[in-house]
């Protein structure tokens, strides 16, 4: 049924970014890999934002239509877990932690040299989609605060001016995408 879901569409908090390509056929190949079951509606969605690390507006609809599930229930579960994000992520996520150890450490001086150089405040991600900038409120690694943890990577003992340092770590190389 054409537009049974335009309404709801409508109103689903998600960011759409002129840069991502969405192949539908992504979409099809993840729902068919699990047999088209409404119970692995999780897994499902964490193999599209795995495919294109966040969840496009258009594969909640494809995964609504192709569950026979209301797309309120597919938004729900996508809102419900902090791990999916419904915005485009960067290539690479820079966690910056505030818990208190970290936070009295100059943590948060830390935080404000990164949204310089990227451009960005946390929770944001750059216009090449290549960082998203998050903050958390531990990383359990209290001894090495302030900690950053850029794609899994932790840089302890951090300060303003290491900070350079370890973005150019991820910056594209030269002459690549």
């Amino acid at each position: 049924m054409p537009g049974i879901y335009d309404n709801a569409a409508k109103s689903l908090d998600c960011e759409d970014h002129p840069a991502i390509n969405i192949d539908f056929s992504k979409f099809e190949s993840i729902i068919d890999g699990y047999n088209c079951e409404k119970s692995m509606l999780i897994s499902i969605l964490q193999d599209i934002q795995a495919e294109y690390n966040y969840l496009p507006k258009e594969a909640l609809i494809h995964v609504a239509e192709k569950l026979d599930v209301p797309l309120k229930q597919v938004y729900g579960v996508a809102t419900f877990f902090k791990a999916f994000s419904l915005k485009p992520r960067g290539k690479h996520i820079i966690n910056v932690c505030l818990g208190t150890a970290c936070h009295v450490r100059n943590a948060p001086r830390v935080l404000e040299k990164i949204e310089r150089e990227l451009g960005i405040k946390a929770g944001d991600t750059t216009d090449d989609l290549n960082f998203t900038l998050e903050t958390v409120n531990c990383l359990g690694a209290c001894a090495l605060g302030p900690i950053v943890v850029t794609d899994g990577e932790y840089h302890g003992q951090m300060n303003t001016v290491k900070v350079d340092k370890v973005l150019r770590q991820y910056l594209p190389k030269e002459g690549s995408e």
